[in-house]
């Protein structure tokens, strides 16, 4: 919970400083009973009341006061709604590398899994498109609300191909986003998710891109997928030889913090749908502040309420 007016909260310092008052009032008025009455006479001439009783209405107009304070800074909370429409670009690296066997089955069926698994749980408000690359990127399929598209899209993706253009991949994907049909006048909010195993290695600079996507308010989720221990073979003259391709997260991080997202590592299939379904829900919301002051207020009326309906059923007076 958040408030609106935080400084009104100094208001509450009057609560204690008003609890001290009545402490005060409390021990003035037993002395002064005690000086004006023996102690035989003192049951007859002011008769010993409920101890707790007598403190209960006074409390309760205290915490009244609290909550009204408390209402007046206006206090509110982050409610989750769903998006009334959103772009999501897919980018999926289908370079040699990513056919690594070290996610099972490899990284590039993994992730093309995962991608499918996302189109299953988003809001169908949200545009999904998907592009392919290697030393070039290929548009599969532009945004749509048509899920199934973009399933059949990715079912068709197929590595192979030396190089990892990141940058020229980002490049398509904002330039897709732009085209992307308004909603009432406007332009859907938009994201990009990029899955690759290293560092670019053709075409632009991917750091500029993520800044431009920054500037654009089109965040970039990247995920590293692979591990350490990743090798693919290779056909060379007939002779199969044995390449490491270790993941390379350190560029995927760099390009998620200059465009405003956010980097995740999968060194493994379950980790690369957890990231998948997490940003499914992440990008089907949007958090509004709702505020809260209409029912605080309504709690403070209660308990002025109940200390007036005390003080009147027990003393048969407003104390």
């Amino acid at each position: 919970m958040s408030f609106a007016a935080p400084l009104v909260l100094l208001g509450l310092l009057v609560v204690p400083a008003l609890g001290l008052w009545y402490v005060v009032k409390q021990q003035q008025r037993a002395r002064a009973a005690r000086a004006f009455t023996s102690a035989a006479l003192t049951p007859s001439v002011a008769p010993r009341r409920s101890g707790w009783r007598r403190h209960v209405p006074f409390a309760l107009l205290a915490l009244a006061l609290a909550a009204l304070i408390v209402a007046a800074a206006k206090p509110q909370r982050s409610v989750a709604k769903p998006v009334k429409a959103g772009t999501v670009m897919f980018a999926n690296d289908v370079s040699d590398s990513m056919s690594a066997g070290d996610v099972r089955p490899s990284r590039l069926v993994a992730a093309m899994h995962a991608a499918t698994s996302f189109l299953h749980e988003v809001t169908p408000n949200i545009a999904v498109g998907s592009i392919e690359f290697a030393r070039h990127p290929v548009l599969l399929q532009s945004p749509t609300t048509e899920h199934v598209l973009t399933r059949a899209a990715i079912a068709k993706i197929a590595p192979g191909g030396g190089g990892t253009a990141i940058g020229d991949a980002l490049v398509v994907a904002l330039d897709a986003i732009r085209t992307a049909p308004k909603v009432d006048g406007k332009r859907p909010p938009g994201a990009v998710i990029l899955i690759s195993d290293g560092a670019s290695n053709a075409g632009v600079d991917p750091i500029a891109v993520a800044e431009q996507a920054r500037h654009e308010h089109v965040p970039v989720y990247t995920v590293s997928i692979g591990t350490a221990r990743g090798t693919i073979q290779f056909d060379r003259h007939g002779t199969f030889e044995t390449t490491p391709v270790p993941v390379d997260p350190t560029e995927l991080g760099e390009i998620a913090r200059a465009s405003g997202g956010r980097a995740y590592r999968a060194p493994d299939s379950a980790a690369v749908q957890a990231i998948y379904r997490h940003l499914a829900k992440q990008l089907g919301e949007r958090h509004v502040q709702q505020g809260l002051d209409a029912e605080v207020t309504g709690l403070a009326l209660v308990l002025l309420a109940a200390g007036a309906g005390t003080s009147l059923l027990w003393f048969g007076r407003l104390t």
